[in-house]
């Protein structure tokens, strides 16, 4: 419980310091963090080919999941996909259904037009649903980071035309705004009674999700429910939005700790078959759930949050 409330503490301490800026203060102003600057003899754009061929794995991943090879989804896969790609894999193995395979089609693919070290793209599948999906360049091979992310509402029109406009984060308007986005969602959602500052408009899905959490307790009872939010620890990715603003992709892992008042869980969460999947037995008395939340955020040039699209999924479930 003091761990849990620390937390907030912290988080209510991040909150001030995103209303007033972020970086040293040099005279009075602040200013952000130097990022290091990247080898330009290594660095490189993603020509649309390249992007396609990528798009690809999603077909190879599927079949590992289906084969349950998950040394295979932890190969293709990193930050936010790769959370969800291991305990929750090896739950498959215990009788966790497989994610049905989809086929994606008509993708666009924005592509990043600044030259990086460790290359990346976006590609958004319209079909059957509208789904964002994260490609980075890791370890010599392209790897699924984000998605399918689902799409909440209307798309936004990126800054684009051959290449999409990359927001660095060393930029001091959008790139400062949008390496803001992690943090201001881990105060959002650490503050049940809004002191933060941060806002989202009422029908957003990060207000309806802030809602689920402080109502979930009752749903348990009489088993006991606290919560705790973190950052899927990566770079952060952003794209330049028409207008000014910033496309921001991102992740968090909600912490579920839920402890039963008798010998063992009357509600576990998530469900007996799940917890039985991912722990071996449903007769527990104390869980640690782990839920990914994999975001796609519009920041807009006066900091406004908007929440375009997002996915949430069962990454682990420990004793």
């Amino acid at each position: 419980m003091a761990r849990s409330v620390l937390r907030r503490l912290v988080a209510l301490g991040i909150s001030v310091a995103l209303l007033t800026g972020c970086g040293a203060v040099n005279g009075g102003e602040a200013s952000p963090t130097p990022e290091p600057v990247a080898d330009t003899a290594s660095a490189r754009t993603v020509q649309e080919s390249e992007a396609a061929t990528a798009f690809e794995l999603l077909k190879e991943l599927d079949e590992a999941r289906r084969k349950r090879d998950c040394a295979k989804v932890l190969f293709l896969t990193t930050s936010a996909a790769s959370e969800l790609g291991g305990r929750a894999c090896e739950a498959t193995r215990n009788g966790r259904p497989v994610p049905a395979p989809v086929a994606y089609g008509d993708v666009d693919y924005f592509l990043p037009d600044r030259a990086v070290e460790r290359p990346w793209f976006v590609a958004l599948a319209r079909k059957p649903q509208p789904s964002y999906f994260v490609f980075a360049y890791e370890e010599d091979r392209w790897r699924l980071a984000y998605g399918p992310v689902r799409l909440a509402g209307r798309e936004p029109g990126l800054d684009a035309d051959e290449v999409t406009r990359a927001v660095p984060t060393e930029d001091p308007e959008d790139g400062l705004r949008a390496r803001l986005v992690p943090q201001k969602h881990l105060a959002f959602l650490s503050d049940r009674f809004g002191l933060t500052g941060v806002r989202f408009v009422s029908g957003d899905p990060m207000r309806n999700l802030l809602t689920e959490l402080v109502k979930k307790p009752a749903t348990v009872r009489p088993d006991r429910l606290s919560y705790d939010v973190q950052l899927v620890p990566e770079d952060t990715r952003a794209l330049g939005v028409e207008g000014g603003g910033a496309l921001v992709f991102h992740a968090i892992k909600i912490i579920y700790t839920q402890k039963a008042r008798s010998r063992r869980l009357t509600h576990p969460l998530f469900g007996a078959d799940a917890l039985r999947a991912f722990t071996g037995g449903a007769d527990r008395a104390v869980i640690h759930v782990t839920e990914v939340v994999s975001l796609a955020t519009k920041v807009a040039p006066d900091g406004r949050l908007t929440t375009v699209a997002m996915s949430r999924g069962l990454a682990d479930i420990t004793r």
